[in-house]
C-alpha cells in the first residue's frame, strides 16, 4: 500500500510531482470555466466576491505548469471552517498557510497518492483587495515580450529545479515581483470592487 500524501516529506512528494511544463493548452480555460462552476455551486454566490482564473495557465501563449491556478476572493464573515469542509467535501486537499494572513488559503486538486490526476488545480483564497496574481496575468497578457521572458525564465528553472517546487517557486520571486510592481503603476486600482 503506498503512503498517503499528508504522511510524505517534501521531498517525496517532489519526486511524485516533479515540475513539468507543457505548451499553451486552450482547453485550460474550458477547465477553469468548469470548475468555477462547481466552485460557485458548492460555496455559494453570497460568499464569493469574485473568482478569477491565474497563474501562467491563464497567460497567452507560455508554457505552464498543466495546473489551474483559481482565484477565489471571498467575503468577509465568510465561515472559514465551514469554507475547508465544503472544499474538502469537493475533493480538494487543504492546505494551511500559517506564514500568511487570515484568510489566506490553498486548496489543491488532483494530487494522488501515484502522482498527478489528469486535471489538477489550486484554488488560492483571499479577502478582496490582494490582487497581485490577477496585476501579473493582466500586464503579462498585455505584454508578449515579458511573458516570452517569463517563459524562458520557467525553462530554465524547471531544468534546475525539476524535484523541488519551493526552489522553484522562490527562483521566480524577483521576476514576478517586478512584473506585478510594474502592473499596479499601468493598471491602478483595476481590480477594485465598486
Amino acid at each position: 500500500m503506498s503512503k498517503q500524501l499528508k504522511d510524505m516529506t517534501n521531498e517525496e512528494l517532489w519526486q511524485l510531482f516533479p515540475i513539468i511544463l507543457t505548451e499553451h493548452n486552450p482547453v485550460w480555460a474550458k477547465d477553469y470555466q468548469d470548475e468555477s462552476r462547481l466552485l460557485i455551486q458548492a460555496i455559494g454566490t453570497k460568499n464569493i466576491t469574485r473568482i478569477s482564473h491565474i497563474g501562467s495557465t491563464s497567460i497567452k501563449g507560455i508554457m505552464a505548469k498543466p495546473t489551474v491556478d483559481i482565484l477565489l476572493e471571498i467575503s468577509n464573515g465568510t465561515d472559514e471552517h465551514g469554507l475547508i469542509s465544503v472544499m474538502e467535501h469537493n475533493g480538494y486537499i487543504y492546505c494551511p498557510q500559517p506564514d500568511n494572513p487570515a484568510p489566506h488559503m490553498m486548496f489543491m486538486k488532483g494530487y494522488t497518492p501515484n502522482g498527478f490526476a489528469e486535471k489538477v488545480y489550486h484554488v488560492h483564497v483571499r479577502y478582496p483587495d490582494d490582487w497581485d496574481e490577477l496585476y501579473f496575468r493582466d500586464y503579462l497578457n498585455d505584454n508578449p515580450s515579458e511573458a516570452a521572458e517569463y517563459e524562458k525564465l520557467k525553462k530554465e528553472l524547471q531544468q534546475q529545479f525539476t524535484h523541488n517546487r519551493d526552489g522553484y517557486t522562490n527562483a521566480k520571486t524577483e521576476f514576478v515581483n517586478h512584473v506585478t510592481t510594474l502592473a499596479r503603476k499601468v493598471l491602478g486600482e483595476k481590480y477594485k470592487i465598486r
